[in-house]
């Protein structure tokens, strides 16, 4: 299965998306908030990311810029407890936003394990997918 990184500064939301993911057989690495998120990325090894967008101190559009300079092709969901609802129209929709700036998905809170679940693994099979794939200029069978 995957390693994991989750980051999230409501311990809560950490402990449970850590459960889900580890009754499903991935590896998870946790963080409390976008610094320590890069500490710990650019320490270890993760095939996919799961951060939240509003942390104090580094947010997460922050920290996925970061990371994706550190290492381009890694899957990165974002999430948010923040209403994207027509009450809040003078708000920005962030996750919206946060794919436009380079995640693969967003998950708006509160969300069902299964829905995690099924992003984690579609996230997971597209970034095989891409690692796979031939790049431009590159035959899918080399030639004999």
């Amino acid at each position: 299965m995957a390693k994991i990184l989750v980051v999230d500064d409501d311990p809560l939301m950490q402990l449970t998306i850590q459960r889900v993911l580890e009754r499903a057989g991935h590896v998870v690495g946790i963080a409390g908030d976008g610094q320590k998120a890069l500490v710990r990325f650019k320490s270890e090894s993760f095939d996919l990311v799961i951060l939240d967008i509003f942390m104090p101190g580094m947010d997460g559009l922050e920290a996925m810029r970061m990371i994706l300079r550190h290492t381009p092709g890694v899957p990165i969901i974002m999430t948010s407890g923040r209403s994207h609802t027509p009450a809040s129209m003078s708000e920005p929709d962030y996750l919206t936003m946060a794919t436009k700036l380079g995640a693969v998905s967003a998950l708006p809170k509160p969300f069902k394990p299964s829905a995690l679940l099924t992003m984690v693994s579609e996230c997971l099979a597209s970034a095989g997918d891409r690692a796979t794939r031939p790049r431009p200029g590159q035959d899918a069978v080399p030639k004999s």
